[in-house]
């Protein structure tokens, strides 16, 4: 990987790395890495008695799938990690919908009940979903695990639909939806693809996903490389 190019030091614990950032504007992913594990230990003495903290106004809404419930494995697993970075955690239920449209109105109206930034996780028909609903949204990203994108009986999604940063996660071995499919977006929007050697629900890959989400989330919040 790259380095990390950020704009400025921030509240000044970079420690050791704080002269090679003035010298030179970059830091290692090693010495970003230590630099957030400093920052956050700032934040966590600010921490509630679970051991996280929340910045005001920033949600994560998790859509599950067609046959999932709002709490599964891999939303449970996400949510702790968005709670450490900070994020409010919403999951909504879906069951009993049994429409796409009727989803996506739900994900519409517990979104417009919260005030602040979205990042929307969907996965499989959660991902569609989510892609559907990012743009009315003004979500900050949206990340996608095996999202049933390109499906038949589903309803095209318009052209350039999404507006905002992606990240999407799929299995190799997926037999629910093809990760041609993920290709095919990943390529239409330029986004990073992580295709892993995984079924549809990527139970076994959730380690992965997990500092995959991690890294998702830090990087919304990195200032833009200028030239």
């Amino acid at each position: 990987m790259g380095p990390v190019v950020l704009a400025a030091a921030g509240s000044g614990t970079l420690c050791h790395s704080q002269s090679r950032l003035k010298r030179t504007g970059v830091l290692s992913r090693g010495e970003y890495r230590r630099w957030l594990a400093q920052d956050r230990q700032a934040l966590l003495a600010l921490a509630n008695d679970k051991g996280t903290f929340s910045m005001a106004n920033r949600y994560v809404v998790f859509s599950h799938g067609k046959d999932g419930g709002p709490w599964g494995r891999k939303i449970t697993t996400l949510a702790d990690v968005a709670r450490t970075e900070g994020y409010e955690v919403e999951s909504v239920d879906y069951r009993g919908i049994d429409t796409v449209r009727g989803r996506i109105d739900s994900l519409l109206a517990v979104c417009k009940s919260l005030s602040g930034d979205l990042v929307l996780v969907g996965s499989s028909l959660g991902g569609f979903v989510s892609v559907a609903a990012a743009s009315p949204l003004h979500a900050r990203g949206v990340f996608l695990m095996a999202p049933a994108l390109y499906m038949e009986g589903l309803p095209p999604l318009r052209e350039r639909v999404l507006d905002c940063p992606a990240t999407i996660v799929h299995g190799w071995g997926d037999q629910v939806v093809p990760p041609e499919h993920s290709v095919r977006f990943a390529r239409e929007y330029s986004a990073p693809l992580h295709l892993l050697p995984s079924d549809h629900q990527l139970h076994d890959q959730l380690l992965c996903i997990k500092y995959l989400f991690e890294y998702f989330l830090i990087g919304l919040d990195l200032p833009l490389a200028t030239t």
